[in-house]
């Protein structure tokens, strides 16, 4: 029996014969869910169960197709409690997406596509999720796009109800009444149960209380219902706010012995119980035997190929800074506000959202504001939530930058970042006052550790500019490439860095380029290489040295993920290499310069100054100079490197 068409709710109410056909979907559904997770040996089959209705209508419904699964106006589904993967890949074989067998065999194996917890990879998958809690932050994101791109599309975000008690999801419920999604419906399946036990035993909820004290519109429904859901749905945001089916399910529902227990929430089935709910479910006994025939097949289903979007922005000219101290942070803010000004509701051009987290005036985003108000979105102090919404967006097919400081925009929210790395979403993410450069803020503030952190990621590029000029010409460059791009810097004025002849070295003919090390200064008897605002410490140290005939070459480096390695085998040639960075000494750009070197057999005598323990409180001079980060603590290191 085929699966009627529902897309885009073309009846007011589902016919008995639609009705029939989609309840025999649900059964043979189950049956594939069920067998995958037996071929695999593990997998999460009670709440596959308890989801499948729900799985089947949202994506019945929706705007979502095999033929428009790649596009970008169209509606998204996101699924949070991506571990009833089983479930979601059934019910998405089911509507067509691709051919159920290969769901089936191939689950959870290594090197297929259908893996233990959702990912993108698969058609009709919008975002992967792991970590509980994420999904509702990834649906504003992505409703917040469609906003942005014109698209009147909806958005559906599927989750479990143990997941509710994390304060991410919170967050998003407050994003999303706040900037008045009403495109956006959350469903939750409400069975009781989690993986420790009873819902009400390991964290008590008052669901519908939460959800309505946000602003949410609640509607309860029988989660396993076809005609209720259907109807929830086609009526769903006609009140003009976002709205949260609360959705009454039974844990393992149809699953035999799975049913109603927690047993099975994170295990497959012994052998016997399998073979009892197969035959409950009036399903093929050896669908199980072909599954793993046909397991053994090296070869499976692809999958699709996801790559974050092109761009098409208008990145207008950069502003050249002269003599005066400016700090990299403003002049961030003005290209930004710049290339705002030049694309916002112009045609043709990529919209661009900007996200802040009540920073605007220190991370320098109020200028953006107030030229393109409609690409503004204020997300208040929620952190976990603006990471996810932010990267959401940018896979969604716009430009997206969230702004903060860099121990809220990176450190607090790590995993977050990491996902958005998974998921390639193509975000960029400011970092203001990372380093030492808090000032009297003190160590709870000192993003030390942002390098390290993206280092173990393996998509993200990172840009920490040496000036003023730098930062615009990085700005411009970050807003019209793909990808997920950090730019990381400072809080304090600095000086331009200028040549040995004087004129700025970041401007004029000067093109950034990533992963290129800038020489700033020719010396014969060693090298400092610098990171980011660091240069111009380094460069007072070079004259120092200069006064005891040292002198030096200096390099700024921008891209510490990168190696320039044409500047590092020029640098070891002079014997004596000191790097220097106001970030942790142990997973920093010295200790990436330094695994190059040994992974390429390069020889110098070698030593990296950084930060080596919290710094202190206290005007941002003094800081450094307390962690030996001065100038005269810089020659100091170099005179002893030397030694």
């Amino acid at each position: 029996m085929s699966l009627p068409p529902l897309h885009c709710f073309p009846v007011p109410s589902l016919s008995s014969e639609q009705i029939l056909s989609l309840e025999e979907a649900a059964r043979a559904a189950r049956v594939d869910a069920v067998t995958m997770v037996e071929a695999a040996k593990s997998g999460h089959p009670g709440g596959a169960f308890s989801s499948m209705e729900m799985f089947l209508t949202v994506y019945g419904v929706a705007n979502l197709t095999p033929e428009n699964a790649s596009g970008l106006d169209r509606d998204y589904v996101v699924v949070s409690h991506g571990h009833t993967s089983a479930g979601v890949y059934a019910a998405l074989a089911a509507w067509g997406f691709f051919d159920s067998r290969e769901a089936v065999a191939h689950f959870r194996r290594c090197g297929s596509v259908f893996q233990g917890h959702v990912e993108r990879n698969v058609p009709g998958i919008d975002w992967g999720t792991g970590n509980l809690g994420q999904g509702l932050s990834a649906g504003v994101g992505f409703a917040l796009a469609q906003r942005a791109r014109g698209c009147r599309g909806r958005t559906y975000v599927l989750m479990g109800d143990g997941g509710q008690s994390k304060g991410q999801v919170a967050e998003a419920r407050r994003i999303a009444v706040k900037e008045g999604l009403s495109g956006l419906v959350a469903l939750i399946d409400w069975n009781g149960i989690q993986i420790s036990g009873r819902l009400d035993e390991v964290m008590p909820l008052n669901l519908r209380a939460l959800w309505e004290a946000d602003g949410w519109e609640v509607v309860e429904c029988d989660g396993h219902s076809f005609p209720a859901l259907y109807d929830a749905l086609r009526r769903a945001g006609s009140g003009g706010r976002p709205t949260l089916l609360l959705c009454r399910t039974v844990m393992g529902k149809h699953g035999g012995a799975m049913e109603g227990t927690h047993e099975y929430h994170g295990k497959a089935p012994q052998k016997e119980v399998y073979e009892s709910v197969v035959k409950e479910l009036q399903g093929d006994p050896d669908a199980l035997r072909r599954a793993l025939e046909m397991r053994k097949n090296p070869s499976c289903f692809a999958g699709r190929k996801v790559e974050p979007l092109a761009l098409a922005l208008d990145l207008g000219e950069p502003f050249t800074y002269g003599e005066t101290k400016a700090d990299n942070r403003g002049a961030f803010g003005k290209a930004l506000a710049d290339v705002g000004r030049l694309n916002c509701g112009k045609e043709g051009k990529t919209p661009l959202l900007v996200f802040d987290c009540d920073l605007a005036p220190s991370v320098m985003t109020e200028a953006f504001h107030k030229a393109c108000p409609s690409g503004f979105v204020q997300c208040g102090i929620q952190e976990h939530a603006t990471a996810t919404a932010s990267g959401a967006a940018a896979a969604a097919g716009v430009v997206s930058v969230w702004a903060d400081f860099g121990v809220f925009g990176m450190d607090e929210v790590y995993n977050q970042q990491r996902l958005n790395d998974i998921n390639h979403a193509g975000n960029k993410t400011v970092l203001t006052h990372v380093g030492l450069d808090v000032g009297e803020d003190g160590k709870t503030h000192q993003c030390i550790d942002y390098v390290g952190l993206l280092r173990n990621t393996f998509g993200w590029k990172l840009v920490v500019p040496a000036d003023p000029n730098q930062t615009d010409r990085v700005t411009r460059w970050m807003l019209g490439t793909p990808g997920c791009v950090c730019l990381a810097m400072g809080r304090s004025k600095v000086d331009v860095v200028a040549g040995e002849d004087g004129a700025p070295v970041f401007a004029g003919d000067y093109r950034f380029e990533y992963g290129r090390a800038v020489r700033v200064r020719r010396g014969r008897r060693g090298a400092i290489f610098a990171l980011g605002a660091m240069t111009q410490t380094a460069l007072a140290a070079g004259r120092l040295l200069a006064e005891r005939d040292l002198d030096v070459s200096i390099w700024s480096v921008s891209c510490p993920l990168e190696v320039d390695r044409l500047a590092l085998e020029e640098a070891c040639s002079l014997n004596y290499i000191l790097t220097v960075e106001d970030h942790h000494t142990e997973s920093g750009m010295g200790s990436i310069m330094a695994l190059e070197m040994a992974r390429r057999g390069l020889v110098a005598h070698f030593a990296n100054l950084g930060v080596t323990r919290y710094g202190d409180s206290g005007p941002a001079a003094d800081v450094y100079a307390a962690m030996g980060l001065s100038a005269e603590g810089i020659a100091d290191a170099f005179v002893r490197l030397r030694s």
